[in-house]
């Protein structure tokens, strides 16, 4: 990337409209940094070459100038209101703001864009799409969210879409996709309950996500079926790939429980017993298709290719991957000691 100035270019940009966002004190500056972190990264999703990038870039820029026009005729109608409190009090206003910006970060139930604009794309731009694009319109997010109906309604939607969109999907990019939403539905659930419970979420969520797709990407694995016929000369980076996956899936020993941990605790606390029992149910569904691949994968025996023998992979990048799973396996327990120790 560093080779290419117009990549290097749109890539600062979309990092700028990012922080334009959550540092700005107004709605209209917050939807422009929106709007600029938009135009940054359509550039760098096109591919001339793949007619799939184009076809994605064109379904992700229509949604979210939609999303854009959404948010700006809100935020326009709200400051010509003569209560200029008006958003705090007026639950209209909320679901207005809130919903452009579910729109933006593909929260069900409007996820409809998410997982065909996550098919067309290479694995580093699904990365950018799956962390980086979140964390303007989260950030919006817990500026107004407050829990109702509404919230309540959206959580659960998706939690249940992330879950059950997962099934019978052979398609990796969608696989996370999926897994993106039901994460989404986790995150807003943490804001109930303050800004560091979802940032901590989202830390979390970012460090194994961008494990998976780093891994994904150097075997250039797009279906699972590939996860199964793959590195069998190689057992070791194959159970850091799929120990990575049932980590993201929220299994208790690994990392990814930990933060899930935290919101059932305090969801418990705040009074939120059949919300928190609907997520814990669903997310035992997502880990059922994730053991299923798993358990594909590990115990049956597949034909390996002669080809893949003639696959070297160098030692540095076995260490990178082994310690990436280290830190996912080994982190809840290690979380857990040094908050006993202190």
């Amino acid at each position: 990337m560093l080779n290419n100035p117009t990549k290097l270019l749109f890539s600062s940009t979309l990092i700028g409209g990012t922080l334009i966002s959550i540092s700005s004190n107004s709605w209209l500056s917050a939807w422009m940094g929106l709007e600029i972190n938009l135009l940054s990264f359509i550039p760098l999703m096109t591919n001339s070459k793949n007619i799939m990038s184009t076809e994605a870039s064109l379904k992700y820029f229509l949604i979210q100038a939609l999303a854009s026009t959404s948010l700006l005729f809100s935020v326009i109608l709200m400051h010509v209101s003569s209560d200029m409190s008006i958003l705090m009090n007026n639950y209209l206003f909320m679901i207005l703001i809130s919903s452009t910006l579910l729109l933006k970060m593909g929260a069900a139930p409007f996820h409809f864009w998410f997982p065909g604009t996550m098919e067309g794309l290479n694995w580093m731009n699904c990365l950018i799409l799956m962390t980086w694009q979140k964390i303007a319109p989260l950030m919006l997010l817990s500026y107004v969210i407050k829990m109702n109906m509404f919230t309540a309604f959206v959580i659960l939607l998706s939690v249940i879409i992330g879950s059950l969109g997962g099934f019978n999907q052979t398609s990796l990019r969608k696989l996370m996709a999926y897994s993106s939403i039901n994460h989404l539905g986790w995150m807003i659930a943490a804001m109930i309950s303050g800004e560091n419970l979802w940032e901590l979420y989202f830390c979390i969520y970012l460090f194994l996500s961008s494990s998976l797709v780093f891994m994904f990407n150097s075997f250039q694995l797009f279906h699972i079926n590939q996860g199964f016929l793959m590195m069998n000369n190689m057992p070791v980076l194959k159970f850091c790939l799929f120990s990575l996956l049932l980590s993201l899936g929220g299994l208790p020993p690994f990392l990814g429980f930990l933060p899930k941990w935290m919101i059932i605790q305090s969801m418990t606390e705040l009074n939120y017993l059949f919300i928190i029992t609907i997520m814990v149910v669903m997310t035992l569904i997502t880990l059922f298709f994730y053991l299923r691949i798993c358990f594909s994968a590990f115990l049956m025996s597949y034909t390996e290719l002669k080809w893949m023998n003639t696959m070297n992979y160098s030692s540095s990048m076995t260490i990178l991957m082994t310690s990436l799973t280290m830190i996912s396996v080994l982190g809840l327990m290690i979380c857990t000691i040094m908050f006993n120790v202190i």
